[in-house]
């Protein structure tokens, strides 16, 4: 599993199975963020699925599904909070990573 850091508490991949969570959680991750909706592709698992992993290793989850190139601002705000909720180092995933970046560069916009 390959992960790209975009900052010291942020890191992102593409889609990501269940089993993938071990090496998550030994990567030294506290939480686990999930962008890509559900059936967006057929046989992608489950953000339930992914949840249950990440719980039962003791990580915290979230889904904030966001539609491939259509971002929004209630998109951009449920990232920032679950970012300001979530213990760090957070790891998020999409289909591809882009939507994870994309998130993090519009908040991180927002700040200045």
């Amino acid at each position: 599993m390959e992960y790209r850091q975009i900052s010291e508490d942020y890191s992102v991949a593409g889609q990501i199975q269940p089993e993938d969570v071990a090496a998550i959680k030994e990567a030294g991750f506290k939480s686990v963020i999930c962008n890509r909706p559900d059936n967006e592709q057929p046989g992608q698992p489950s953000a339930d699925s992914v949840k249950a992993a990440a719980e039962a290793a003791g990580l915290a989850f979230r889904f904030v599904p966001v539609i491939s190139g259509q971002i929004t601002m209630e998109n951009v705000e449920d990232q920032a909070k679950a970012l300001d909720e979530l213990e760090g180092p957070v790891f998020a995933y999409c289909r591809s990573g882009a939507r994870c970046t994309n998130l993090y560069g519009l908040i991180q916009q927002q700040k200045v």
